[in-house]
Order: C-alpha cells, then structure tokens, then sequence
C-alpha cells in the first residue's frame, strides 16, 4: 500500500490529481451503475463469462444505460460545481439549490427520493435549506463532495465543513450525512494536497470515533452496502485502504452491489484524487461519454483555480469539525 509522504505538488501536478479526481468519480459512477442493487452473488452469476467480476464499463443495469453513460452522482456534482464557479467559488445554498432544482427539472435518467422530496419543498418555499430530518441519512449529499473540496482547497477545516453543509442541506439536512461528508470532503482534499497514507486513515478512524455508525474493519467486507450514509462510506473505505492501485479498490467496491453508482463514483473521487488521472486505466476513461469527461475535466481545473490552496488542516483539526 502507498505509504509515503507526498511534497505539496507543483501546479500542473496538482492539476493532475484533480482531473483524476473528477474523472473517477464519472468513471466509478459508469462502472457501479451496471451493478446497481444487485447482490455479490447475482454479480458473481451475471459475469461468469469474466470469472465473476464485473470490471468494464458496459452500461445496461436496471437503468438501461448506454455504456460511459453516468448518474446522478456525476450530474448532480457537475450542476453543484457550476454553481459554485457562477459564485466565485463560494458555496452559495440558494445558487446549489438553483442549480439542483434545474437539473431536476432537465428530467435526469435517475434522481433519489430524498433528493427529490427537498428540492419540490424548496419549489414551494423557496428556502433552500431542508429542515433537519432523521431520513436524510442517505448518500446523496456526500456523493456530490468533491466540486466542495476542489473549490475550497487548503481553506480551513471549519471553512470546509460549513461548504459542505451549505450545499448538503439543500436536499439532506442530517447530523451523520453532514459528519461523513465533512470527512470524506476533508479526505478528498488531503489526498490532492500532501496527505499521506497514514493521515488518510486516520481521518476514517476518526470518523468512526465520534460516530459508532460508521465503524469499518480492515479485512471485513461490507457487502450490498445500501443508499444509507453509514452503509456507504465503510465500504468505501474497506475498499480504499485494503488496495494499491485505482483500479483494484474501484473493481472490490462495484463487485459488492447495491448502491454500487454511489459506492463507486465516491471510491472514484478519492482513488483518483490519491493515483491522478494516469492511475485510472486508459480504457476506462476513453470508455466515458466524451462530453461528460470533458466537462469533468474542465471544471476540475476551473474549481482549482479558485481555491485558496494552502496546507490543509491536519487530522486533530478535522476531528473536531465532526
């Protein structure tokens, strides 16, 4: 496993790793959506040809997809970055629920049900933050992490934390959704930056610290892993940590099921914000729509140019943001 500590990179480096990032999210995105809630076994079943492993973008699945399609996870992080470049590079929550409420409208191939719910209340009211609600505990504010951790690049953690939230709280206003994303946002962040192997995990474990749900065992797979935020982020970290290689930890994630667009997008980010855009395999990415990569791409750059960019928090700091 990648262990040693990275120098803060140089421009053109870090531009790397931040178009790694945005690509691997749409890359983990196209990939677990071929699998999406199906089990490890029914996995294992449909792609006997290929030994039991489902490892290229073919699209298909319950959605019908065409292959290099992607999901809401892309799309909804694509509409959140373009508000927040139209902002300057502040998160901005009436501009994000703008732009999520625009994109619903554009009737996208897939939108989740808690998603949906707060983005008519704000057509209602007009108030772009959800009340808090013990069902907002789903995925779909932390899969759209990474246009926050780009644009507010070497701000401080509680900066971070409150961007988060800002867009967050659009459409999942929930104590252990706003911990995990927080996390996973800081993460993100280390990984483009300086961060090292060992700060990674910590930042994991010490997410699991302060909240008992999002307990996570090297070794011991989380399979089928559902839409909920403390199902999501152990298995995506279990995959993470337990490879070396960009592909490796993508294919362990997907392979377990269930919100496997979701799992995979949020593996993709982070995989590819540590390995770079050279880490994801040639074929996976040539295999991506070619206007949805390229505007992965191009807003990747676009959001890093707006960021402060200086060291990022350490890990006791980020701690206490949860």
């Amino acid at each position: 496993m990648p262990s040693a500590s990275r120098p803060k990179p140089d421009p053109a480096c870090l531009a790397e790793r931040a178009r790694g990032a945005y690509l691997g999210l749409a890359v983990g995105d196209a990939l677990g959506a071929t699998v999406e809630f199906l089990t490890p076994r029914e996995i294992q079943h449909q792609f006997a040809r290929q030994g039991g492993v489902h490892r290229d973008i073919v699209g298909a699945g319950w959605l019908r997809l065409k292959p290099g399609q992607v999901t809401d996870d892309t799309h909804m992080s694509l509409a959140l970055g373009e508000a927040i470049l139209a902002c300057a590079g502040r998160v901005d929550a009436l501009a994000c629920a703008r732009a999520f409420d625009a994109w619903m409208r554009a009737k996208p191939i897939d939108i989740g049900n808690t998603v949906r719910r707060n983005l008519v209340r704000f057509r209602r009211s007009g108030i772009p933050e959800a009340p808090p609600s013990p069902h907002d505990a789903g995925n779909g504010a932390i899969m759209r992490a990474l246009p926050v951790a780009l644009a507010r690049l070497g701000a401080p953690a509680e900066e971070v934390a409150a961007a988060f939230c800002a867009q967050a709280h659009v459409t999942h206003h929930n104590a252990l959704s706003d911990a995990g994303g927080i996390c996973l946002t800081l993460m993100l962040q280390e990984a483009l930056l300086h961060g090292t192997w060992k700060t990674l995990k910590h930042h994991a474990r010490a997410l699991a610290q302060a909240h008992a749900e999002y307990a996570w065992e090297d070794g011991r797979r989380v399979d089928n892993p559902s839409g909920y935020v403390a199902h999501t982020l152990p298995a995506v970290f279990q995959a993470f940590f337990a490879h070396d290689s960009f592909a490796a930890a993508l294919i362990d994630v997907v392979n377990r099921g269930g919100d496997a667009d979701t799992t995979g997008a949020i593996l993709g980010a982070l995989a590819g914000a540590w390995y770079g855009e050279g880490g994801i395999p040639a074929h996976w990415r040539a295999a991506l729509d070619p206007d949805v990569a390229r505007r992965c791409a191009t807003q990747a750059e676009a959001l890093l140019r707006l960021a402060p960019i200086s060291a990022p928090a350490g890990p006791e700091t980020a701690r206490e943001t949860w």
